[in-house]
């Protein structure tokens, strides 16, 4: 049985088994692979973001002090900021990183990592955060022209001129994150460009865009994307995916832009980087576009089109602003695949959201990061919270609290396929987790004593469950041990595989944390009231290591 004091000894050898015969591990922050579940590794290790970020105004050296006080209440580890393009180059050519400097300088200060989102051609599928001599000058940048040849809104993925401006500038960059802090590692991750796509318009309609949808589909698409319905095995965009074929097309087409930034940029800094999709809906049945969502961006259906397209971005990553529970567990579901690291960017700061935490570490994503989360005078209700003080941080800031400590050993549990979660669902229906040997059966607004009948016949509820309000994160360490992580929820174990049918109890239920060394420090020992019921978890984020055993 695996002892506690050695599990951050067993993390590293994880990593470095999947490595085997490579190099040292390098300083740079790079994602790890293995057996189709990832980890991001920073400064040698696996490392597990907690992050929150920021709105999309805070990018200012003066903005920074809101910024930096909602991080700490938080205890966030890892800060998304944006960096933008009129921002670095107001005038073509000179460039300002005085920003940049100061927010890297900070964050060493405040010891959190940094994720940096370029807000460069596309953000929200808008130019707004480009240059005013890019955003002006339609003749050298073009935008996107519709069916009726009407210029639209949107800069066009086939504007040569665009795409080279714009890789000038985040090559400039990532040339300069190189120079200051490659040695440091704040900066951890980037993000290419930022919900990208088109409202609107299927597709750009303009002279270039129409001579290329009428070409061939390139063979590394047709070996990544099938057809949704039957159509030809090679031949143009409209005769391999028919009614799909303008979505399917502009999708290649923006990838491809990204991919020549995001080579360029890595050429020179080679950061992890992904791309963040606004969604469409996932409980939809699959149809072509019908305007219904940004057509173009990293969406759930195009995602090996992006894979074929764009090699040099590591994840295509959700932003959760739907809150209800269906919607969020199949975006999840959709996106995490042996080839695509679950990453959630982007969700939203509303109390509802803070329970999806729990589901999202517990599949064992790289990170999660509620949005809007400085205290700049600005709500972004009905997408979040209404509330932009303490009191919007601290139902995530509570979780994070807890959850902080084990950072490092969840992220190589994860890497391990030891982790599962589950968030209260709206139905608030029991849910279970299946591990080695052993069920987890977790259920919600439960007393800590007793048995409590369906929600629907409850009369007195434990405070904080008026609403969806449970979560827990459950890690197998060894054989029969676990660290269970959660709030507002029953946890209860039982015996299958070699355990099915045979009585089971808890033979320790520890409560306590990790201490800098990984090292298990308890504080007291659950017993008696405090496990005939289950592990009743209460709205205060708790940590247990739990060992189960058969008579």
């Amino acid at each position: 049985m695996k002892k506690l004091n050695r599990l951050t000894a067993l993390c590293a050898l994880s990593w470095l088994a999947a490595n085997a015969g490579a190099a040292a591990p390098s300083a740079t922050p790079y994602l790890l692979q293995k057996d189709g579940r990832h980890a991001l590794i920073v400064d040698g290790k696996p490392f597990t973001m907690v992050g929150v970020q920021t709105h999309n105004s805070s990018n200012y050296p003066d903005a920074l002090g809101q910024v930096w006080d909602a991080v700490r209440d938080a205890h966030a580890n890892t800060l998304e900021i944006p960096v933008a393009w009129e921002q670095i180059e107001p005038v073509e050519g000179k460039f300002d990183f005085s920003y940049v400097d100061t927010l890297v300088e900070q964050a060493r200060q405040k010891q959190v990592r940094l994720v940096l989102l370029w807000f460069g051609t596309w953000k929200n599928t808008s130019p707004q955060y480009t240059p005013e001599w890019v955003k002006f000058d339609n003749a050298r940048f073009p935008r996107m022209l519709d069916k009726d040849g009407k210029v639209t809104y949107c800069l066009s993925p086939h504007g040569e001129e665009t795409m080279k401006a714009d890789k000038r500038a985040f090559v400039a960059l990532m040339t300069h994150l190189k120079k200051i802090d490659e040695a440091r590692a704040t900066v951890i991750m980037v993000q290419v460009e930022n919900e990208v796509g088109t409202y609107g318009n299927a597709r750009d309609y303009g002279p270039k865009a129409e001579a290329a949808f009428r070409r061939q589909v390139p063979p590394a698409v047709l070996a990544h994307k099938k057809p949704p319905v039957a159509g030809a095995a090679a031949g143009t965009w409209t005769e391999v995916y028919g009614p799909y074929a303008s979505e399917y097309f502009h999708a290649y087409a923006i990838a491809s832009y990204i991919e020549e930034i995001a080579k360029a940029g890595r050429a020179v800094y080679n950061l992890p980087m992904y791309v963040n999709a606004a969604l469409r809906d996932p409980l939809e049945p699959m149809a072509p576009w019908k305007g219904n969502f940004a057509s173009g961006g990293p969406s759930y259906d195009v995602i090996d089109i992006y894979k074929a397209a764009a090699p040099h971005i590591d994840v295509a990553a959700p932003d959760l602003y739907a809150s209800d529970s269906d919607r969020v567990a199949s975006n999840l579901e959709r996106f995490q695949r042996g080839d695509n690291a679950l990453f959630v960017p982007e969700m939203g700061n509303a109390p509802v959201y803070a329970r999806y935490v729990y589901q999202i570490l517990g599949r064992g994503a790289i990170g999660v990061a509620p949005f809007g989360v400085d205290y700049a005078d600005y709500s972004n209700y009905p997408l979040g919270n209404k509330l932009t003080d303490k009191t919007m941080v601290e139902p995530f800031g509570k979780i994070y609290a807890a959850f902080r400590p084990m950072e490092r050993l969840w992220a190589g549990w994860a890497l391990e396929g030891r982790t599962r979660g589950v968030a209260e669902s709206d139905a608030r229906k029991p849910q279970t987790m299946a591990f080695k040997d052993w069920g987890v059966t977790v259920s919600f607004r439960q007393w800590q004593m007793g048995e409590q009948p369906e929600s629907a016949d409850m009369k007195d509820i434990p405070a904080g469950t008026e609403s969806p309000s449970g979560g827990v994160a459950v890690a197998q360490i060894g054989e029969g041990e676990f660290i269970v992580f959660g709030q507002h929820a029953r946890v209860k174990f039982h015996g299958t595989g070699a355990n099915a049918g045979k009585p089971a109890m808890f033979a320790r239920a520890e409560e306590g944390r990790f201490d800098a060394d990984g090292k298990w420090v308890m504080q007291r020992n659950w017993n008696g009231d405090q496990t005939d019921h289950g592990l009743n978890l209460t709205g205060r984020p708790t940590v247990l290591r739990v060992k189960m055993g058969t008579y």
